[in-house]
C-alpha cells in the first residue's frame, strides 16, 4: 500500500502488494458507492504480480483516505487527475466501478491522452437512483444498505474462486458498508455518493471526449445498473469512432466477487489489446 498527500489530505492507495513503480504501466481502480479499495482485491493483486503498476484508491473521505467525500462526479473526477499528479504518473488505465465508473469516464475525458484505457464495470447513464433509495440512505442506512447488497448481487452463496471457501458475500458487503459509513462522521458518504450518481449528466458528452479504448463491463443480471441502461453510452461511443469492446457476465452488479476470474480476465485482456 502506499499513502500520498493529494489537495492537501493523506490518500491511501493499495498498490497489489507491490512496490509502486510509476514507470511501469499503470492502472487506477475507483470504487463505487459506500466501498474502497477493498473491493478489487482478487483482480488488482493479480496485476500487480503481472507486470503492472496498480493503484486502488480510497476516494476522499472514505476508508483510510481523508479529506473532503466528493459532493459530485466532477470533484471526484478532480481527484483522480490530482491524484496522478500526485504519484507522479503520466499515463495509466482508469477502471471504475458503478460510481466509480462514471468518476473514470469524466476523468479520462479531462485527462485526454493521459489515460490508456478505459473499463467501465456496472455503468449506466443516467445512472438513476430511486427516490425511497436515496430517502433510505439519508434516514435509515441500515436498510438502505440491506437493500443495496440484495439487489447488487445474483447469489448471496459466493462462486468458488471468490476469496475462499465458506465466503459470505451478502455478510461481506454488509460489513464493509458499515465499515465505510462508520468511518466518516462528518458527512454521510452513502447519501451523498447516491446524490451524485442520481444528479451526473455528463455521460454522453464525455464518451464523446475520451480519447482512449473503451469496456464496458456489464452484469447481465445486474438490477442496479442493467445492461440497458448502458447501451445508450456505448452506442454514442461508437457513433464517436471510439474503439469499444462490451463483456456482459452472467452475474449481478458485484462482478469483482461474484465473478471474479471473468472480469480480471476481461480487464486484463483489455490492457492487452
Amino acid at each position: 500500500m502506499m499513502k500520498l498527500t493529494v489537495n492537501g489530505a493523506t490518500t491511501y492507495g493499495y498498490t497489489g502488494g507491490k512496490a509502486f513503480d510509476a514507470a511501469k504501466p499503470t492502472v487506477v481502480f475507483i470504487h463505487g458507492v459506500l466501498n474502497d479499495h477493498s473491493v478489487w482485491i482478487l483482480q488488482t493483486r493479480y496485476l500487480a504480480h503481472h507486470g503492472y503498476n496498480v493503484l486502488a484508491v480510497d476516494l476522499p473521505g472514505h476508508g483510510q483516505s481523508e479529506g473532503e467525500a466528493p459532493a459530485s462526479v466532477e470533484q471526484a473526477a478532480d481527484f483522480i487527475t490530482a491524484l496522478l499528479d500526485a504519484a507522479g504518473v503520466a499515463r495509466a488505465a482508469l477502471v471504475g466501478h458503478s460510481w466509480g465508473s462514471l468518476i473514470a469516464l469524466e476523468a479520462a475525458a479531462r485527462l485526454g491522452e493521459r489515460v490508456t484505457h478505459l473499463v467501465l464495470v456496472g455503468t449506466a447513464s443516467p445512472m438513476r437512483v430511486s427516490p425511497a433509495l436515496l430517502e433510505a440512505s439519508q434516514h435509515d442506512p441500515e436498510a438502505a444498505i440491506k437493500l443495496v447488497n440484495v439487489f447488487s448481487r445474483s447469489t448471496l452463496a459466493p462462486p468458488p474462486s471468490a476469496l475462499g471457501p465458506g465466503t459470505w458475500v451478502f455478510g461481506a458487503g454488509m460489513a464493509l458498508g458499515r465499515r465505510v459509513l462508520e468511518r466518516n462522521r462528518a458527512v454521510n458518504v452513502f447519501h451523498r455518493g447516491f446524490v451524485a450518481c442520481d444528479r451526473y449528466r455528463g455521460a454522453e458528452d464525455a464518451i464523446e471526449r475520451v480519447r482512449c479504448p473503451v469496456l464496458f463491463l456489464l452484469g447481465r443480471l445486474d438490477q442496479m445498473t442493467p445492461p440497458k441502461a448502458a447501451q445508450g453510452l456505448i452506442d454514442r461511443a461508437r457513433a464517436a469512432g471510439k474503439t469499444t469492446r462490451t463483456v456482459l457476465l452472467d452475474v449481478g452488479h458485484n462482478q469483482m466477487t461474484e465473478a471474479p476470474d471473468a472480469t480480471l480476465f476481461a480487464i486484463r485482456d483489455f490492457l492487452q489489446s
